[in-house]
């Protein structure tokens, strides 16, 4: 179980311990895919390339990124999902890493709770 806040801006996030560091991750549920994640935490993730995959962003907006395998500590288990990587500082969880859980997203309460189901 993962469990996180929303933010005055009404974003809901959690934090996650990856490479001894407690990283600001946004849940996404506009984004299907696993990861994106810091350019800081590739070498403690060891991505392996797979393709570049096309993104349909809000907007219409089409983008390329190349997308690796990469070993994630996501909620006590070491994962392999794809991710790609972005110049920026936080991580942003999709919906295919949250395939397994449940989402639970109290915007009255500002909390935000992922509770794994299989």
């Amino acid at each position: 179980m993962i469990q996180g806040t929303v933010t005055e801006d009404g974003v809901p996030m959690v934090s996650l311990l990856v490479a001894g560091r407690t990283w600001s991750a946004t849940v996404d549920t506009g984004f299907n895919g696993d990861l994106e994640l810091p350019d800081a935490l590739r070498p403690f993730v060891n991505p392996r390339f797979l393709t570049p995959t096309e993104w349909l962003l809000a907007g219409g907006q089409r983008i390329v990124e190349d997308t690796y395998e990469v070993e994630f500590p996501f909620d006590g288990a070491r994962l392999a999902v794809e991710a790609t990587f972005v110049a920026d500082d936080s991580i942003l969880i999709g919906t295919g890493l949250m395939a397994q859980y449940r989402l639970t997203v109290d915007f009255v309460a500002g909390t935000v709770l992922l509770e794994r189901l299989a």
